[in-house]
């Protein structure tokens, strides 16, 4: 019964951290996570265009939701980072170091 009502207990604690979490925070986990991921894939020894193409387009799709939901900062940082990765597509698929 101690097991039944430890794991009880962790998914009251879970339901509390999850009714703290907003959704825009999460995109912008998010948009990080795939900015990453997609720089990693333009780059070095994981390379895969397919990939990266991919997480662009998400970035494109997943932006403009965000718009007004987030600091202004934020969405200037991320549309830096959506042209900065496009170039760097640009270059690996043309074949330019």
């Amino acid at each position: 019964m101690a097991e039944d009502e430890q794991q009880q207990k962790l998914l009251a604690e879970l339901q509390a951290e999850l009714a703290k979490l907003k959704v825009s925070d999460l995109l912008l986990q998010t948009l990080y996570t795939v900015s990453s991921l997609g720089y990693q894939r333009l780059t070095g020894e994981d390379k895969d265009l397919e990939q990266a193409r991919l997480a662009i387009e998400s970035l494109k799709a997943l932006m403009p939701v965000l718009e007004g939901s987030v600091p202004d900062e934020a969405m200037r940082d991320f549309q830096q980072v959506l042209a900065n990765m496009q170039l760097a597509y640009a270059s690996a698929v043309s074949g330019q170091p």
